[in-house]
């Protein structure tokens, strides 16, 4: 079936997809083939299970949307023109092979190697048959890295729905003694349903007493217990995007240690938060919140790097560890979360999803991150 021809109606996908065509010619390509359902979701809209898009590069003469195409197959070819009214659609159920063999001569092609198998590889090239093939992968994620003010608003609205089924939660009594983590996760998700998500950006994170040192432990029927470290990190997905947040609470009355534990990793939070700003490494931003752990002696406990860019998946570009060659700009949104596991004891791991702003960063999840107790008998 030869691609349909809709009236154009230029949008923020629209842009995305020019901001991908400098990228395109500046690596001396012709049109990129983008098959992982995510990177196509950004740049056209379309959220179905079977689809690529065809972008092609264009000149300073013709900006390359006119041969720009998307391909699904018939399950979804009014979902295709609702979500996608700009572009062209191709109705295929061999999406990638279908666009290649479509038009003619390409050029030189593009493909995200890190999004193609072998096998995909041989398909793409017998049906490639006027131009090359030539790997390009990471052009998309380069882009998303980067969020625009629809997505920060997404964002912010999946964080507000996390943020809404905590404090309904402690309102209601719903974190204390003889309730199981199962319980409590079940609890959390379908709150954050009731304040406007899609459902949970990820497994919910559960963890009481000693399962508390395990950084991503699934919950179980253990029941929280007075005296326990509960460490809960959960999220929101709305409109496709993720949120991610994590806060460590106490079931009774905390200890010394306990205190004393909660202080250290807020204050490393706390530094991690000051690092962001546009032009930091984001090494030196893991680094900040680092030290202080490791200056407390506490350094061999901080088992996983500081945080993770958050998005249209839930870790994304980019990274922030101590290995990370990333550099912040403005737009990035980020996790700053470390954390302390004392196995056989507990651990408490504090995080927050921030958009890097001109002059540093704000965090976009507004729960409070003080050691809250949580009675057997009040919330």
């Amino acid at each position: 079936m030869e691609p349909t021809r809709p009236e154009r109606a230029p949008g923020g996908h629209a842009r995305r997809r020019d901001a991908l065509r400098d990228l395109l010619r500046g690596a001396d390509l012709d049109a990129l083939l983008v098959t992982d359902l995510v990177n196509v979701r950004y740049l056209t809209g379309f959220t179905g299970s079977n689809a690529a898009v065809l972008v092609h590069a264009g000149d300073d003469a013709d900006r390359g949307e006119d041969r720009t195409v998307l391909a699904t197959d018939g399950r979804y070819t009014q979902q295709a023109a609702h979500e996608t009214p700009d572009l062209r659609v191709l109705i295929t159920r061999a999406c990638a092979a279908g666009l290649l063999g479509a038009d003619g001569e390409h050029g030189a092609v593009g493909f995200d190697s890190a999004h193609v198998t072998v096998d995909g590889h041989a398909e793409l090239t017998a049906a490639l048959t006027a131009g090359e093939l030539r790997r390009a992968p990471g052009l998309v994620e380069t882009l998303r890295a980067v969020k625009d003010a629809g997505e920060v608003d997404a964002l912010r609205q999946a964080c507000a729905a996390a943020d809404v089924a905590l404090a309904g939660m402690i309102a209601a009594g719903g974190l204390q003694a003889g309730r199981t983590e199962r319980e409590v996760a079940r609890d959390l998700e379908e709150r954050m349903r009731e304040a406007g998500a899609e459902g949970p950006s990820f497994d919910t994170i559960v963890a009481a007493g000693a399962h508390a040192a395990i950084p991503h432990h699934r919950p179980t029927d253990a029941p929280l217990a007075d005296g326990d470290l509960l460490t809960m990190d959960f999220g929101a997905l709305v409109d496709g995007y993720h949120s991610d947040m994590t806060r460590t609470l106490i079931v009774g009355t905390p200890g010394d240690w306990q205190r004393d534990l909660h202080d250290l990793v807020a204050e490393a939070a706390a530094a991690g938060r000051a690092a962001l700003a546009p032009g930091v490494a984001t090494r030196d931003v893991d680094a900040a919140a680092r030290d202080v752990i490791a200056a407390a002696g506490f350094g061999e406990h901080f088992v996983h790097g500081l945080g993770h860019g958050v998005g249209l998946v839930i870790h994304e570009a980019p990274a922030v560890s101590s290995t990370a060659t990333a550099t912040l700009e403005a737009g990035m949104t980020v996790t700053v979360e470390p954390g302390v596991y004392l196995a056989g004891r507990g651990g408490v791991r504090i995080e927050d999803t921030l958009v890097v702003t001109d002059d540093g960063a704000a965090a976009l999840t507004q729960s409070p991150r003080d050691l809250v107790p949580l009675s057997r008998d009040e919330p």
